[in-house]
């Protein structure tokens, strides 16, 4: 009896001894595996932690700690792999490198990787679409600019210089009506004075394109909403011109004199000047027509008119 009880310590002992020699080699591991990481050796890394990790695992609850330290330096390994492509601008691999992040994260429970991944994985799609919108608006190509601008604003709805940046790239495609519509979030989100004078732009040559087409009550409307948008000269004068075709010549008037206001040093200001002055004299009143009149008398085209006018009144 007393031989077997000898040969069962004999046992323990052994056992003993490679356990001890096993979690010294996992740890051995797991130490170069950090020591590889810090130096940027990232595959290297991985093995010696991935080597640690399956010592750990068979040594119980004695290697727990190591167990949850090599979980966390094979999901930091993977993490700089990740950002490694995402500094090359490889963006594909990045992402398909953070998935693998997550998926390894979300299989240890390290939920902090696995938040850091996600935000990562939204904002390498981030610049992979802006960088591939910015190479679609220099080629022209504005419905893939499009695509790829709009891709952004899913990930992020309220990414005002984004939606700037799409509502341009409407107006070159010619896509007013989609460019006013996502102008009016850019505007809501900390672009507002860019976004208005785009938006101005679009409603003034809707208003050009009225008052080609003899549409004289649209084009007061659209130049109306070209300067709620961003005031301008452009617009009264566009205004000015449509309420005088339909006999409105008080509104024309006023609309005239904005435009002056607004833009004085306009090229043909003494022409306007000179068309104000008309328009009061024909509506009866003298007073505001000599006042016209009298701007612009030594004018070398409109000086003649403006003085026989003032003869008369």
């Amino acid at each position: 009896m007393k031989k077997i009880f000898l040969t069962l310590a004999t046992v323990i002992l052994t056992a003993s001894i490679a356990a001890a020699q096993d979690i010294n080699q996992a740890i051995e591991s797991y130490n170069n595996g950090a020591m590889e990481l810090q130096m940027g050796n990232n595959e290297a890394a991985l093995n010696n932690f991935q080597a640690a990790l399956q010592l750990g695992e068979t040594l119980g609850d004695e290697a727990a700690d190591l167990v949850g330290n090599c979980k966390k330096g094979i999901c930091s390994a993977y993490l700089q792999m990740a950002k490694d492509l995402y500094n090359l601008k490889d963006f594909d691999g990045a992402i398909a490198a953070f998935n693998k992040v997550k998926e390894v994260a979300e299989g240890y429970g390290e939920v902090d990787f696995v938040a850091e991944a996600e935000g990562l994985i939204a904002q390498t799609y981030k610049l992979k679409y802006n960088t591939d919108a910015k190479a679609a608006l220099q080629a022209k190509d504005y419905p893939t600019a499009i695509e790829n601008f709009k891709k952004i604003l899913e990930i992020e709805p309220t990414n005002g210089n984004v939606a700037l940046q799409l509502g341009q790239a409407y107006v070159k495609a010619g896509q007013a009506e989609e460019a006013l519509n996502v102008l009016a979030v850019a505007k809501e989100n900390g672009q507002e004075k860019n976004a208005a004078k785009v938006m101005s732009q679009i409603y003034l040559k809707q208003a050009q394109a009225a008052l080609k087409a003899k549409n004289y009550q649209g084009t007061m409307e659209l130049a109306a909403k070209s300067n709620e948008c961003l005031e301008n000269g452009n617009a009264y004068k566009l205004a000015a011109s449509a309420a005088q075709k339909l006999g409105k010549n008080d509104e024309c008037i006023t609309l005239y004199e904005k435009y002056l206001e607004v833009s004085p040093k306009a090229k043909d200001a003494n022409g306007v000047i000179c068309t104000i002055a008309v328009l009061y004299q024909q509506g009866g009143n003298k007073e505001k027509a000599k006042e016209f009149y009298q701007k612009i008398v030594n004018d070398p085209q409109y000086g003649p008119t403006a003085q026989e006018q003032l003869k008369t009144l």
